[in-house]
């Protein structure tokens, strides 16, 4: 290729595969149709990224900063950063899903000192005139004392209406009147890509505003079964628990609750809780102080593509019922282990972590329809439900017996009276003692494992375990309910063709 300046303009030359081809372009044309480019597309790359100017104008006065004071009769020898989490975990869940100042970094004297104080700092936003205030549950958890510190920087002692850990949720109550006030939004109508926008106090830094989108929906969190977190990419911070998360309208979607980190500090992945759920609590807080929330009383799991095959599903959905709770809503129902919830009170269960919050937002009382899969055929069935206890309670109550079976490779034993005791098992059921290479190991059973259905047939001994055992189908998964650590859990157990 050969390149030459002319008078008369530029000249590029260009030479290959037998052919040579000149361009010729005056410098006059060449500006024009650089400006006529940037004219084009300059405004449709403006116009594609949101201005956050006006809407932190309007509404960043509503947002507060919340500081508490905590007072330890029997304090510890501990010193680390102000903020950050007392260890960091190896595992990606776990305390991974840590709350924000949930544990604060403390200098405590020795032994015997006088009792300490530990300061930690949040997040909140305004919701009335006349001084009610959102937060989380875990900015003012044990606090002694709660300041809020408003825009124009006047502090006022915060009182507590009410606060529930499960959703994580509290409202607070100042002394105060035409105060600025957020506008309430629909999360309901939120849309994963959507841009959003967070207002708080990361490590103490007033007001500071970070921006993102909407990554996902329904996120279901460990140990955090009755919210359906909104998922971000928006960067929140310890400080930024219990802010405000924006839509693009100026409307509180979301509360800014917790984030996944392996190091403490955001990560890219932060967590709200939907502002249509956190009103339900509040509204509940303000009237009595305490959340009550619909209990069904079953322990569910998901529906796996081997356990879906095994239940005679085309694909998995629902929620699996691994237990029905004694004397539950459930059990009045009659639900049974087995059943795969697919509806409930005509919303669709899609995973077994849609049904906790369905539930729980349900009114105490109220008769609800759940559609059910029992052995390839859907039948619905009417709940009465009751009031989500603090600690669900599990009731529960020979000589053993042992039988090799042979064909799955697997040797069970008759439970003692002694271990149904301690494994809350009231009866049939067996043991697993000794299992080697076989269909049994292959679909994860474990010694210790109790056996306590097979193919949705109940196990009532050893004897009853080999009956069933070499009656199952060959070639085809069946599901198989096992005890393991005080739970329920279904495997799909498949005996291949030989």
């Amino acid at each position: 290729m050969n390149v030459e300046n002319a008078r008369s303009g530029n000249a590029y030359n260009f030479e290959g595969g037998g052919c040579r081809t000149v361009l010729s372009i005056r410098p006059g044309l060449i500006v024009g149709f650089t400006l006529a480019l940037l004219m084009l597309f300059s405004p449709l790359q403006a116009g594609s990224l949101p201005d956050f100017t006006e809407l932190v104008e309007n509404h960043s006065a509503a947002v507060v900063n919340i500081s508490t004071t905590q007072k330890f009769k029997h304090p510890k020898i501990s010193r680390r950063p102000h903020g950050m989490p007392e260890q960091i975990p190896e595992g990606p869940f776990g305390d991974l899903f840590r709350h924000f100042f949930g544990e604060q970094g403390r200098d405590f004297g020795g032994p015997g000192s006088e009792p300490q104080e530990a300061k930690s700092l949040g997040s909140g936003f305004i919701i009335s005139e006349d001084g009610y205030v959102m937060t989380n549950h875990h900015v003012v958890k044990d606090a002694t004392e709660i300041l809020v510190r408003l825009s124009d920087r006047r502090e006022l002692v915060a009182e507590v209406i009410g606060s529930d850990a499960r959703s994580d949720i509290a409202l607070l109550k100042v002394d105060a009147d035409n105060l600025p006030v957020v506008k309430i939004g629909d999360s309901g109508h939120l849309k994963v890509g959507e841009w959003v926008l967070a207002i708080g106090s990361p490590f103490g830094f007033d007001h500071s505003v970070t921006a993102g989108i909407v990554s996902a929906k329904g996120r279901s969190l460990p140990r955090e079964n009755y919210v359906p977190f909104i998922q971000t990419d928006v960067a929140i911070n310890p400080g930024n628990s219990g802010g405000p998360l924006f839509d693009l309208d100026g409307n509180v979607v979301g509360i800014n609750s917790q984030i996944y980190s392996r190091t403490g500090g955001f990560m890219g992945l932060s967590f709200a809780i939907p502002i249509d759920m956190a009103m339900q609590v509040v509204a509940q807080l303000k009237d009595g102080g305490k959340v009550a929330r619909g209990w069904l009383g079953v322990l569910i799991q998901d529906v796996t593509r081997e356990l879906a095959e095994s239940f005679g599903m085309d694909k998995p959905r629902g929620a699996l019922v691994a237990k029905v709770l004694k004397d539950s809503p459930a059990e009045k129902a009659g639900l049974e282990v087995g059943d795969v919830i697919i509806r409930f009170n005509g919303n669709s269960v899609v995973r077994s972590s849609n049904l906790p919050p369905l539930v729980g937002i349900s009114p105490v009382g109220e008769k609800v329809s759940v559609d059910i899969l029992r052995k390839g055929k859907v039948k619905t069935l009417k709940v009465k439900l009751g009031e989500l206890p603090d600690d669900d309670g599990i009731q529960v109550a020979g000589e053993p017996d042992t039988a090799n079976e042979a064909r799955l490779n697997v040797t069970v034993m008759d439970l003692t009276a002694e271990q149904r005791k301690k494994l809350e098992i009231k009866e049939g059921g067996v043991i697993v003692q000794k299992i080697q290479a076989g269909p049994a190991r292959k679909a994860g059973v474990r010694r210790g494992d109790v056996i306590l259905m097979i193919n949705n047939v109940d196990v009532k001994d050893a004897k009853h375990f080999a009956e069933v055992s070499e009656e199952l189908p060959v070639g085809k998964s069946v599901p198989l309910l096992v005890q393991r650590r005080g739970g329920p859990v279904f495997l799909a157990l498949k005996i291949k063709k030989k």
